[in-house]
């Protein structure tokens, strides 16, 4: 027996009636689960990983990230400690 037929029966006390087209439907609906997000989750999600990206981008190319980075470099290679 399908859930939602156990489930209408839960609500009607047991009785076997025949389930309505329409009530059918709407409980498929109700206890239907979530399993994926829809086309608009994932344009929003590609958007903020696109954002994120972009910002962290101008962040490492920044002179004084540049910089930082350079000169963290040199000191290694060099050998010299800070």
């Amino acid at each position: 027996m399908t859930r939602i037929r156990r489930t209408y029966q839960y609500l009607h006390g047991g009785s076997l009636r025949r389930i309505p087209d329409g009530l059918l439907r709407c409980l498929r609906l109700v206890l239907r689960g979530e399993s994926g997000m829809s086309t608009a989750e994932y344009a929003i999600g590609t958007l903020t990983a696109a954002a994120f990206a972009s910002v962290l981008y101008m962040l490492v190319t920044s002179d004084f990230v540049t910089e930082a980075l350079t000169s963290l470099l040199r000191q290694a290679l060099s050998g010299q400690s800070r």
